[in-house]
């Protein structure tokens, strides 16, 4: 089988990455690179230290769930194309030639893709892994808005079909956690609980038999951008007492769910 992949460059996008070779016979990979360090040199923040705060216990998190992760460079079927973060959109279809000619499309972490690429990959029905629970978050930094909102059984993943518009393809299912330990923690484990059932759903080929489910926009509870995530917002949510077992699963709220636990 061969898989295309449009993702990024850190520890999470980099265990996908290892976790689909491990059965691909040629996974190729577009990978954009952005800074490991986010928040701590974005000029858009005045007070950094409470935006670096959270992004480190983000990375804290991540280590924990998917450890420091490098691309396996022993695995000779992973064919890597490094870009710089945004620039995806510049590329051309012949120049992504020798990426475009798979059995199955993933995107996970990428820049928002747009133009020729997109309508590419709509008509191969890629797959879009969304950090976020659909329909009821969608936009950015879903999962931190679904904790700050007391939402806590709405933090999760959806696995849906690439559209052109963001996050609102029809879902396939979503994926879930049970390691309830700290936000960061819980948030970060439903993106394992993603890439190991998008794998395993790959390799057995039931990926392809699932029946999409068009989202109903009337559920939604947030559309967030990411001019809303700033330092206030960041103190509110630090003073908050999250408890993660304030709402339990509703099954009914989701659609197929695969939990992590």
């Amino acid at each position: 089988m061969k898989v295309t992949l449009f993702t990024s460059n850190n520890h999470r996008h980099n265990y996908l990455i290892n976790l689909l070779s491990n059965f691909c016979d040629e996974l190729w990979v577009v990978q954009e690179c952005k800074t490991l360090f986010t928040g701590k040199n974005d000029e858009k923040y005045q007070n950094k230290n409470i935006i670096e705060e959270y992004f480190n216990k983000v990375l804290e998190a991540q280590n924990k769930i998917f450890k420091k992760e490098f691309v396996n460079k022993n695995n000779k079927n992973i064919k890597t194309l490094p870009v710089l973060y945004g620039e995806l959109n510049k590329l051309s279809l012949s120049f992504l030639e020798d990426f475009l000619k798979s059995d199955i499309y993933v995107v996970f972490g990428s820049s928002y893709i747009k133009g020729d690429l997109v309508d590419f990959l709509v008509k191969q029905r890629a797959i879009n892994i969304h950090a976020g629970v659909s329909p009821y978050y969608r936009g950015t930094d879903c999962n931190f808005w679904a904790l700050y909102d007391d939402n806590p059984h709405l933090v999760g993943s959806t696995i849906h079909l690439l559209s052109k518009g963001l996050d609102s393809g029809p879902m396939l299912y979503h994926a879930m956690s049970n390691l309830k330990i700290n936000p960061f923690e819980y948030t970060m484990s439903t993106l394992k609980s993603a890439f190991h059932s998008i794998a395993e759903r790959i390799k057995d080929g039931s990926i392809l038999t699932i029946e999409p489910l068009v989202q109903d926009n009337s559920k939604e509870v947030r559309y967030s951008k990411k001019s809303e995530f700033n330092e206030e917002i960041v103190k509110k949510y630090f003073k908050k007492q999250i408890n993660l077992n304030k709402k339990k699963f509703d099954n009914s709220l989701l659609k197929n769910p695969f939990f992590l636990n």
